[in-house]
């Protein structure tokens, strides 16, 4: 078969089509990036051609409610700063720490009103026009796969605007509040992103990040994901549908009680399949494989031990590219345990495996 560009082999993966390989898509911290520069990969060259990955653009319009952003305290370890959502969270300045949240503003029902109003202010700025004008020609070009990044969802609701207690407590106790936030986030995200779509750049599917779970159990009961959740993911991926895009779903963590619903949804693709918060890829190949494309499903912690990768790759390749509707990752990102050696020969067994 002739060699297939990005776009052409996602496009097709997704469709269970014929296609040469299996995509491989993948997302290395900064500190990973960092080592592999130092330990060989060359200065300037992309890590995706050089190790033979493939390459996804997505766009993600700003539907915050523009809090002010300031540095409030600064450190040589550390600084102390408020969001765009209105958090106050210390930053580490190591490469790839994770952020202290510290306090939110939004926190509760009566400060809603507040950030919804201003969520509801479009102003032209909120998309990079600059960025997708300069750039766009050449991911067309290059045969670049391009999701729009929709920014709504239990996650980004509860990381970056509420705190996860007061949004698991307001799920129980004022339902409506959250209903409201997850309505108002979709919204405000697929209004900006129809903007794009208008302005006569054309997209192949749309992508949403949606932790839903930790280790061993979803953050809420299946009845709550039916009930205050999934009404917008369909809203979401009929939206998209209706407009002729792919789409795929990010969550984290153990959320194989949902599937049945997410399922119902119609969304095409799923990631990461975190296997050490309890996914077992092969088995959701098994149940879900004739409805769901799968990213992901390999262990970022043991991707530092090469027999241990490698023989995992080995096992869960050939079951997940099987009648195709599979992409190769991490079951996150690549962290920075992973050396160049490494990545190299996880590339070059990914590249041999994924062969049709």
């Amino acid at each position: 078969m002739v060699k297939l560009t990005e776009r052409e082999r996602i496009i097709r993966m997704y469709k269970r089509q014929e296609i040469d390989r299996i995509p491989m898509l993948d997302s290395p911290w900064a500190g990973t990036l960092k080592r592999w520069y130092n330990e060989g990969l060359p200065t300037g060259t992309e890590w995706e051609s050089h190790f033979g990955f493939d390459k996804w653009i997505q766009i993600c319009p700003d539907n915050s409610p523009r809090f002010e952003k300031r540095v409030l305290e600064q450190t040589e370890r550390y600084r102390i700063e408020t969001t765009e959502w209105g958090a106050t969270q210390k930053v580490f300045n190591d490469l790839d720490s994770t952020p202290e949240v510290l306090e939110f503003y939004y926190d509760s029902s009566d400060k809603w009103e507040e950030a919804k109003a201003a969520m509801l202010q479009y102003h032209d700025d909120r998309i990079d026009w600059k960025y997708l004008e300069e750039n766009y020609p050449k991911w067309k070009a290059d045969g670049n796969f391009l999701q729009l990044n929709v920014w709504f969802g239990f996650d980004v609701a509860h990381t970056r605007l509420t705190g996860t207690e007061n949004m698991l407590i307001g799920m129980y106790e004022e339902p409506e509040w959250v209903t409201d936030i997850f309505d108002t986030y979709l919204n405000t995200s697929l209004d900006l992103c129809q903007k794009i779509l208008d302005a006569g750049y054309e997209f192949d599917g749309i992508f949403w990040y949606d932790d839903m779970g930790y280790k061993g159990s979803p953050f809420f009961s299946p009845d709550d994901y039916r009930t205050l959740l999934k009404p917008y993911h369909k809203k979401a991926v009929d939206w998209a549908h209706e407009r002729g895009l792919l789409t795929e779903m990010h969550s984290c963590g153990f959320i194989e009680p949902l599937l049945p619903d997410i399922v119902d949804t119609g969304l095409e693709m799923l990631n990461p399949l975190e296997v050490k918060a309890g996914m077992d890829p092969g088995k959701l190949k098994k149940l879900y494989g004739d409805k769901l494309a799968f990213h992901g499903g390999i262990n970022a912690q043991i991707w530092d031990d090469i027999d241990l990768v490698k023989a995992e790759m080995e096992r869960i390749i050939p079951i997940m590219k099987e009648g195709g509707g599979y992409v190769f990752a991490s079951d996150h990102s690549i962290p920075n345990s992973v050396s160049y050696e490494n990545m190299k020969e996880i590339a070059e067994l990914a590249h041999r495996l994924g062969k049709y």
